[in-house]
């Protein structure tokens, strides 16, 4: 769960992120599961230079969209972001666990 004051925090961060989820053509549910992870994540993360918000935003819309059934790869989720695939790949897992999910074994 996250604090009201994240969202506020995080406005422009959540911004890009529904900048990215437009380029992806995501539909809704994806969108709002994917901010609801990033702030559920990013109130842990402390990073000045805001390298692991980014990869917390990627990682967040891959596995929004993997839970809503509206998936799109890793590397066009990487492109739509800026990050590199390998960083969704490193993080996807570990959101959804920490928002209490169990990442598919595959």
């Amino acid at each position: 769960m996250y604090r009201a004051r994240d969202q506020v925090e995080n406005e422009a961060w959540l911004a890009e992120l529904q900048q990215a989820a437009d380029r992806l053509e995501l539909e809704t549910g994806a969108r709002s599961r994917a901010a609801d992870l990033f702030l559920t994540t990013i109130s842990d993360v402390d990073d000045p230079e805001d390298r692991s918000k980014r990869a917390v935003a990627a990682a967040s819309l891959y596995a929004g969209s993997l839970i809503e059934g509206d998936q799109r790869s890793q590397q066009a989720v990487a492109d739509a972001v800026g990050v590199a695939r390998l960083t969704i790949q490193q993080r996807w897992k570990t959101i959804l666990e920490k928002a209490g999910l169990q990442p598919p074994s595959w």
